[in-house]
């Protein structure tokens, strides 16, 4: 199938076998960031890619690690917890959890954690600043916003976000980022390209009256069928899976129930798809 901005098939990116394979499929995907970059007038360096590594086996990850990918995205907190403690012995080695967090789970991800992409809800905002106090520790935090309105995505409103966020600085262990979204599951790129711009256009609204010491200037948009269209748009974070992994072997409502099955659109200039999972 191919990608959600008509630039080749989701479903043939290989799986890396080697941290050769892993290394050309990054140095692949970084090609591609730095031609939209350029496109945009933006510099790539100014992009971070966040491999995403849900489902991929241990000792794949090693070898992904060999490659030179340090920090990673995982969904599933259990599944991100297993591997963090599996793979301790990586030095420097670093997780982002990328999918949404319940309350229970707050500790897991303040014990092991550099990064939360999800955050969009004050209860667990408290119960992962009560869980940091008591470790000592400090998160980098990503508040997410659902731009596409599909009440199958978690994510505040777009109008919820600025009352939400003034209230963050109550919790001095998260470090305020930036904002998270995911694009809508669709065909038409001008669609997925509007919930961007929409990020985009919300970021820099609440920059004029963010709160001291919130930071507001990172945008974590995109995934391996959409990333060029995000970094267009101002991505400051990609987070890409099936790109550099290869495809995945669970069904899309492993991770994201209620999920749609990907669809095909056919015009006269480019052939799109939905990408099967949103974080990539």
């Amino acid at each position: 199938m191919p990608t959600a901005d008509g630039t080749g098939p989701a479903a043939a990116h290989p799986v890396a076998e080697s941290a050769e394979d892993f290394a050309r499929a990054v140095a692949a995907v970084r090609e591609r960031i730095a031609r939209a970059a350029a496109e945009a007038g933006r510099r790539p360096e100014d992009v971070r890619l966040l491999p995403v590594s849900k489902t991929v086996p241990e000792e794949r990850i090693r070898l992904a690690v060999r490659a030179g990918c340090g920090f990673l995205g995982e969904n599933k907190v259990q599944e991100a917890r297993r591997k963090a403690e599996n793979l301790a012995d990586l030095d420097g080695l670093r997780w982002s959890v990328i999918g949404h967090l319940q309350t229970n789970k707050a500790g897991h991800v303040a014990r092991f954690a550099s990064e939360f992409q999800a955050l969009d809800s004050l209860r667990v905002a408290e119960a992962l600043d009560r869980r940091l106090q008591a470790l000592g520790r400090s998160l980098d935090v990503f508040v997410q916003v659902n731009t596409s309105g599909e009440e199958s995505k978690f994510g505040l409103a777009p109008d919820e976000a600025a009352a939400f966020i003034h209230r963050l600085p109550d919790y001095s262990s998260l470090n305020v980022r930036g904002l998270m979204t995911l694009a809508v599951f669709s065909a038409d790129t001008e669609r997925v390209r509007a919930c961007f711009a929409g990020l985009r256009t919300l970021r820099d609204r609440l920059r004029q009256d963010a709160p001291d010491g919130i930071g507001l200037d990172g945008l974590s948009m995109g995934m391996s069928g959409d990333f060029e269209l995000a970094v267009r748009e101002g991505a400051t974070v990609v987070r890409v899976g099936q790109a550099i992994f290869g495809p995945r072997p669970v069904p899309d409502g492993h991770y994201w129930p209620g999920l749609a099955p990907a669809t095909t659109t056919t015009t006269t200039t480019t052939t799109t798809t939905t990408e099967s999972e949103p974080d990539r």
